[in-house]
Protein backbone atom coordinates (compact mmCIF):
# COMPACT_ATOMS: atom_id res chain seq x y z
CA UNK A 1 0.00 0.00 0.00
CA UNK A 2 1.72 3.39 -0.55
CA UNK A 3 1.97 6.03 1.06
CA UNK A 4 -0.60 8.36 -0.33
CA UNK A 5 -3.34 5.28 0.28
CA UNK A 6 -2.00 4.83 3.99
CA UNK A 7 -1.44 8.32 5.18
CA UNK A 8 2.02 7.77 6.16
CA UNK A 9 4.97 5.84 4.44
CA UNK A 10 5.85 2.35 4.51
CA UNK A 11 8.46 0.91 6.99
CA UNK A 12 10.94 0.32 4.20
CA UNK A 13 10.83 3.75 3.05
CA UNK A 14 10.34 5.20 6.36
CA UNK A 15 13.82 3.60 7.26
CA UNK A 16 15.59 4.63 4.14
CA UNK A 17 14.38 8.62 4.53
CA UNK A 18 15.55 8.39 8.58
CA UNK A 19 19.17 7.27 7.25
CA UNK A 20 18.88 9.74 4.82
CA UNK A 21 17.62 12.88 6.82
CA UNK A 22 20.42 12.39 9.60
CA UNK A 23 23.29 12.92 6.99
CA UNK A 24 21.28 15.51 5.43
CA UNK A 25 21.33 17.56 8.79
CA UNK A 26 25.24 18.62 7.77
CA UNK A 27 24.30 20.62 5.47
CA UNK A 28 22.57 23.90 5.10
CA UNK A 29 19.27 25.27 3.56
CA UNK A 30 20.51 25.90 -0.23
CA UNK A 31 23.01 23.53 -0.61
CA UNK A 32 23.51 20.81 -3.14
CA UNK A 33 23.73 17.17 -2.46
CA UNK A 34 24.13 14.63 -5.59
CA UNK A 35 23.50 11.29 -5.64
CA UNK A 36 25.63 8.44 -7.26
CA UNK A 37 22.70 6.20 -8.69
CA UNK A 38 23.24 3.44 -11.09
CA UNK A 39 19.39 2.54 -11.47
CA UNK A 40 20.06 -0.26 -9.30
CA UNK A 41 16.90 -0.22 -6.29
CA UNK A 42 19.71 0.47 -3.58
CA UNK A 43 20.41 3.80 -5.43
CA UNK A 44 16.84 4.77 -6.46
CA UNK A 45 15.81 4.17 -3.16
CA UNK A 46 18.48 6.58 -1.82
CA UNK A 47 17.49 9.25 -4.44
CA UNK A 48 13.83 9.33 -3.83
CA UNK A 49 14.52 9.54 -0.03
CA UNK A 50 17.07 12.38 -0.80
CA UNK A 51 14.30 14.14 -2.77
CA UNK A 52 12.26 14.02 -0.28
CA UNK A 53 14.12 14.89 2.27
CA UNK A 54 15.87 17.56 1.08
CA UNK A 55 12.38 19.51 0.27
CA UNK A 56 11.62 19.20 3.66
CA UNK A 57 15.05 20.60 4.40
CA UNK A 58 15.66 22.89 1.60
CA UNK A 59 18.47 20.91 0.40
CA UNK A 60 19.03 20.98 -3.74
CA UNK A 61 19.43 17.50 -4.49
CA UNK A 62 20.68 16.29 -7.97
CA UNK A 63 22.65 13.51 -9.38
CA UNK A 64 24.96 11.82 -11.28
CA UNK A 65 24.25 8.30 -13.24
CA UNK A 66 27.50 7.01 -14.30
CA UNK A 67 27.89 4.82 -17.99
CA UNK A 68 30.91 2.69 -17.65
CA UNK A 69 30.23 1.20 -21.30
CA UNK A 70 30.39 -2.82 -20.02
CA UNK A 71 26.90 -3.62 -21.46
CA UNK A 72 25.33 -3.19 -25.14
CA UNK A 73 22.72 -0.09 -24.72
CA UNK A 74 24.10 1.23 -21.26
CA UNK A 75 23.99 4.60 -22.16
CA UNK A 76 20.75 4.71 -23.33
CA UNK A 77 20.02 2.77 -19.83
CA UNK A 78 21.48 5.72 -18.05
CA UNK A 79 19.55 8.22 -19.95
CA UNK A 80 16.69 6.04 -18.76
CA UNK A 81 17.43 6.65 -15.51
CA UNK A 82 18.52 10.34 -15.48
CA UNK A 83 15.11 10.91 -17.26
CA UNK A 84 13.41 8.71 -14.20
CA UNK A 85 14.99 11.04 -11.59
CA UNK A 86 14.39 14.50 -13.43
CA UNK A 87 10.67 13.26 -13.37
CA UNK A 88 11.09 12.71 -9.86
CA UNK A 89 11.98 16.10 -9.52
CA UNK A 90 15.89 15.50 -9.10
CA UNK A 91 17.99 18.48 -10.45
CA UNK A 92 20.53 19.13 -11.78
CA UNK A 93 20.45 15.58 -13.17
CA UNK A 94 24.25 14.86 -15.01
CA UNK A 95 25.40 11.38 -17.49
CA UNK A 96 28.55 11.00 -17.22
CA UNK A 97 30.43 8.23 -19.92
CA UNK A 98 33.83 6.34 -18.88
CA UNK A 99 34.97 3.63 -20.37
CA UNK A 100 37.55 0.98 -18.80
CA UNK A 101 39.05 -2.67 -19.70
CA UNK A 102 40.51 -5.24 -17.68
CA UNK A 103 41.46 -8.85 -18.39
CA UNK A 104 40.72 -9.84 -15.02
CA UNK A 105 37.09 -9.67 -13.48
CA UNK A 106 37.59 -8.31 -10.11
CA UNK A 107 40.60 -5.99 -12.22
CA UNK A 108 37.71 -4.74 -14.04
CA UNK A 109 35.42 -3.80 -11.32
CA UNK A 110 38.13 -2.22 -9.30
CA UNK A 111 38.98 0.16 -12.46
CA UNK A 112 35.46 1.14 -12.59
CA UNK A 113 35.18 1.99 -8.99
CA UNK A 114 38.03 4.06 -9.62
CA UNK A 115 36.66 5.78 -12.86
CA UNK A 116 33.50 5.88 -11.34
CA UNK A 117 35.03 8.21 -8.42
CA UNK A 118 37.00 10.11 -11.06
CA UNK A 119 33.47 11.25 -12.46
CA UNK A 120 31.80 11.99 -8.97
CA UNK A 121 35.11 14.10 -8.11
CA UNK A 122 34.84 16.22 -11.29
CA UNK A 123 30.71 16.47 -10.50
CA UNK A 124 31.51 17.83 -7.22
CA UNK A 125 33.85 20.33 -8.38
CA UNK A 126 31.92 21.74 -11.18
CA UNK A 127 28.13 21.68 -9.47
CA UNK A 128 29.89 22.54 -6.09
CA UNK A 129 27.96 19.89 -4.32
CA UNK A 130 27.84 19.71 -0.61
CA UNK A 131 28.01 16.20 -0.66
CA UNK A 132 27.88 13.05 -2.90
CA UNK A 133 25.26 10.02 -1.43
CA UNK A 134 26.37 6.33 -2.53
CA UNK A 135 24.10 3.94 -1.48
CA UNK A 136 25.96 1.00 0.12
CA UNK A 137 23.93 -0.77 2.33
CA UNK A 138 24.02 -3.27 5.23
CA UNK A 139 24.75 -6.19 2.93
CA UNK A 140 27.48 -4.67 1.00
CA UNK A 141 29.10 -4.09 4.41
CA UNK A 142 28.87 -7.37 5.39
CA UNK A 143 30.23 -8.66 2.06
CA UNK A 144 33.41 -6.48 2.10
CA UNK A 145 33.81 -7.71 5.83
CA UNK A 146 34.02 -11.10 4.61
CA UNK A 147 35.95 -10.50 1.69
CA UNK A 148 38.98 -9.05 4.02
CA UNK A 149 38.22 -12.12 5.60
CA UNK A 150 39.18 -14.56 2.92
CA UNK A 151 42.02 -12.20 2.18
CA UNK A 152 43.63 -12.22 5.30
CA UNK A 153 43.66 -8.49 6.19
CA UNK A 154 44.11 -6.25 8.46
CA UNK A 155 41.82 -4.47 11.12
CA UNK A 156 41.58 -1.58 8.20
CA UNK A 157 40.25 -3.53 5.82
CA UNK A 158 38.09 -5.75 8.02
CA UNK A 159 36.63 -2.27 9.60
CA UNK A 160 34.50 -2.22 5.68
CA UNK A 161 33.23 0.79 4.12
CA UNK A 162 33.19 4.20 6.29
CA UNK A 163 30.29 6.30 6.94
CA UNK A 164 31.76 9.53 5.72
CA UNK A 165 35.06 10.25 3.68
CA UNK A 166 35.61 14.10 2.50
CA UNK A 167 32.52 14.89 0.50
CA UNK A 168 30.86 11.20 0.74
CA UNK A 169 28.75 9.51 2.69
CA UNK A 170 27.01 6.11 2.60
CA UNK A 171 23.31 6.74 4.55
CA UNK A 172 22.48 2.95 4.11
CA UNK A 173 25.03 1.07 6.03
CA UNK A 174 22.25 0.26 8.83
CA UNK A 175 19.52 -0.48 6.05
CA UNK A 176 19.21 -3.74 4.13
CA UNK A 177 19.20 -4.47 0.10
CA UNK A 178 15.98 -6.22 0.91
CA UNK A 179 14.33 -3.08 2.67
CA UNK A 180 15.46 -0.93 -0.17
CA UNK A 181 13.83 -3.25 -2.55
CA UNK A 182 10.64 -2.99 -0.28
CA UNK A 183 11.14 0.67 -0.37
CA UNK A 184 11.32 1.04 -4.34
CA UNK A 185 8.20 -1.47 -4.51
CA UNK A 186 6.17 0.77 -1.93
CA UNK A 187 6.96 3.84 -3.99
CA UNK A 188 6.17 2.69 -6.96
CA UNK A 189 9.82 3.17 -8.84
CA UNK A 190 11.51 0.98 -11.36
CA UNK A 191 14.75 -0.28 -11.22
CA UNK A 192 17.42 -1.96 -13.60
CA UNK A 193 19.21 -5.32 -12.36
CA UNK A 194 22.88 -5.40 -13.11
CA UNK A 195 23.20 -8.68 -14.97
CA UNK A 196 27.24 -8.17 -13.02
CA UNK A 197 25.86 -8.56 -9.59
CA UNK A 198 25.31 -12.30 -10.77
CA UNK A 199 28.02 -13.38 -12.31
CA UNK A 200 30.68 -15.63 -10.40
CA UNK A 201 33.49 -14.51 -12.39
CA UNK A 202 33.43 -11.19 -9.60
CA UNK A 203 34.72 -11.67 -6.31
CA UNK A 204 32.00 -9.47 -4.61
CA UNK A 205 29.28 -11.81 -5.82
CA UNK A 206 30.70 -14.78 -4.74
CA UNK A 207 31.32 -13.18 -1.58
CA UNK A 208 27.22 -12.49 -1.55
CA UNK A 209 26.55 -16.20 -2.57
CA UNK A 210 28.55 -17.41 0.61
CA UNK A 211 26.63 -15.17 3.01
CA UNK A 212 23.90 -17.03 1.90
CA UNK A 213 25.13 -20.04 2.13
CA UNK A 214 26.16 -19.28 5.54
CA UNK A 215 23.13 -17.52 7.08
CA UNK A 216 21.30 -20.88 5.62
CA UNK A 217 23.65 -22.85 7.54
CA UNK A 218 24.25 -20.62 10.93
CA UNK A 219 20.80 -18.87 11.08
CA UNK A 220 20.10 -15.30 10.53
CA UNK A 221 21.44 -12.16 11.36
CA UNK A 222 25.24 -13.10 9.96
CA UNK A 223 25.27 -10.15 7.68
CA UNK A 224 23.88 -7.55 10.46
CA UNK A 225 26.66 -9.08 13.18
CA UNK A 226 29.62 -8.68 10.45
CA UNK A 227 28.49 -5.31 9.98
CA UNK A 228 28.56 -4.64 13.80
CA UNK A 229 31.71 -6.22 13.70
CA UNK A 230 33.02 -3.52 11.09
CA UNK A 231 31.87 -0.65 13.44
CA UNK A 232 33.46 -2.01 16.10
CA UNK A 233 37.01 -2.44 14.37
CA UNK A 234 36.74 0.98 12.18
CA UNK A 235 36.68 2.31 15.98
CA UNK A 236 39.90 0.31 16.80
CA UNK A 237 41.75 1.44 13.57
CA UNK A 238 40.40 4.92 13.38
CA UNK A 239 42.46 5.09 16.58
CA UNK A 240 45.49 3.27 15.94
CA UNK A 241 45.92 5.31 12.72
CA UNK A 242 45.62 8.86 14.93
CA UNK A 243 48.70 7.22 17.12
CA UNK A 244 50.26 6.53 13.90
CA UNK A 245 49.58 10.22 12.75
CA UNK A 246 51.31 11.28 15.77
CA UNK A 247 54.23 9.18 15.46
CA UNK A 248 55.00 10.03 12.47
CA UNK A 249 54.55 13.87 13.06
CA UNK A 250 57.33 13.42 15.76
CA UNK A 251 59.79 11.55 14.01
CA UNK A 252 60.10 14.31 11.81
CA UNK A 253 61.74 13.86 8.25
CA UNK A 254 63.88 11.18 7.80
CA UNK A 255 66.73 9.68 8.31
CA UNK A 256 65.10 7.95 11.94
CA UNK A 257 66.49 6.54 14.48
CA UNK A 258 65.89 2.81 15.08
CA UNK A 259 65.51 2.95 18.48
CA UNK A 260 62.67 5.63 17.56
CA UNK A 261 60.87 3.03 15.29
CA UNK A 262 61.27 0.44 17.64
CA UNK A 263 59.90 2.46 20.46
CA UNK A 264 56.03 2.18 18.91
CA UNK A 265 53.82 -0.68 19.21
CA UNK A 266 53.68 -3.16 16.36
CA UNK A 267 50.40 -2.44 15.55
CA UNK A 268 50.99 1.49 15.77
CA UNK A 269 54.70 0.83 13.71
CA UNK A 270 53.00 -1.11 10.76
CA UNK A 271 50.90 1.79 10.11
CA UNK A 272 54.20 4.50 10.94
CA UNK A 273 56.10 2.19 7.65
CA UNK A 274 53.13 2.95 5.06
CA UNK A 275 52.82 6.39 5.93
CA UNK A 276 56.47 7.03 5.58
CA UNK A 277 56.90 5.14 2.15
CA UNK A 278 54.04 6.74 1.39
CA UNK A 279 55.01 10.27 1.86
CA UNK A 280 58.69 9.20 0.20
CA UNK A 281 56.21 9.06 -3.13
CA UNK A 282 54.98 5.16 -3.15
CA UNK A 283 51.55 4.97 -5.04
CA UNK A 284 48.95 4.26 -3.30
CA UNK A 285 47.26 1.32 -3.26
CA UNK A 286 50.34 -0.66 -4.20
CA UNK A 287 52.36 -0.83 -0.68
CA UNK A 288 51.26 -4.57 0.58
CA UNK A 289 51.12 -5.89 3.65
CA UNK A 290 54.55 -8.28 2.48
CA UNK A 291 56.23 -4.23 1.62
CA UNK A 292 55.16 -3.64 5.46
CA UNK A 293 56.62 -6.79 6.82
CA UNK A 294 60.12 -6.77 5.13
CA UNK A 295 60.40 -2.87 6.02
CA UNK A 296 59.58 -3.88 9.86
CA UNK A 297 62.05 -6.66 9.41
CA UNK A 298 65.11 -4.05 9.58
CA UNK A 299 64.13 -3.59 12.91
CA UNK A 300 63.05 -6.68 14.33
CA UNK A 301 65.24 -8.99 12.24
CA UNK A 302 68.03 -7.40 11.56
CA UNK A 303 71.26 -9.18 10.01
CA UNK A 304 72.88 -6.83 7.94
CA UNK A 305 70.55 -7.23 4.97
CA UNK A 306 70.30 -5.20 2.26
CA UNK A 307 67.60 -2.43 1.42
CA UNK A 308 63.98 -3.08 0.81
CA UNK A 309 62.47 -2.62 -2.40
CA UNK A 310 59.13 -0.88 -2.14
CA UNK A 311 56.47 0.16 -5.16
CA UNK A 312 57.43 3.29 -6.96
CA UNK A 313 61.62 2.53 -7.16
CA UNK A 314 61.93 3.04 -3.34
CA UNK A 315 64.31 1.87 -1.12
CA UNK A 316 64.12 1.32 2.51
CA UNK A 317 67.66 0.95 3.77
CA UNK A 318 69.09 0.93 7.50
CA UNK A 319 72.52 1.88 8.48
CA UNK A 320 74.52 3.31 11.08
CA UNK A 321 71.37 2.98 13.62
CA UNK A 322 69.33 4.86 10.90
CA UNK A 323 66.88 3.93 8.22
CA UNK A 324 65.96 6.24 4.93
CA UNK A 325 63.92 6.13 2.67
CA UNK A 326 64.47 7.11 -0.96
CA UNK A 327 65.68 6.30 -4.58
CA UNK A 328 68.99 5.01 -5.64
CA UNK A 329 71.38 7.68 -7.48
CA UNK A 330 71.32 7.83 -11.09
CA UNK A 331 74.50 6.59 -12.73
CA UNK A 332 75.11 8.55 -15.47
Amino acid sequence: MTERAWGRPHPAVAAVRSAVRAVLGECDPGDLVLVACSGGADSTALADAARFEGARAGVRVGAVVVDHGLQDGSRALAEEVAARLRARGLDPVDVASTWVTAERPDGLEAMARAARYRVLDDAVAHRGARLVLLGHTRDDQAEQVLLGLARGSGARSLAGMPSARGPYRRPLLGVTREQTRAACTAEGLSWWEDPMNEDPAFARVRARRALRDLEADLGPGLAAALARSADRLREDADHLDALADAAVAALGPGPWAVDALEAAPRAVRTRVWRRLVLRAGAPPGQVSARHVEACDRLLTHWRGQGAVHVPGGLRVHRSGGRVSIGRPARVE
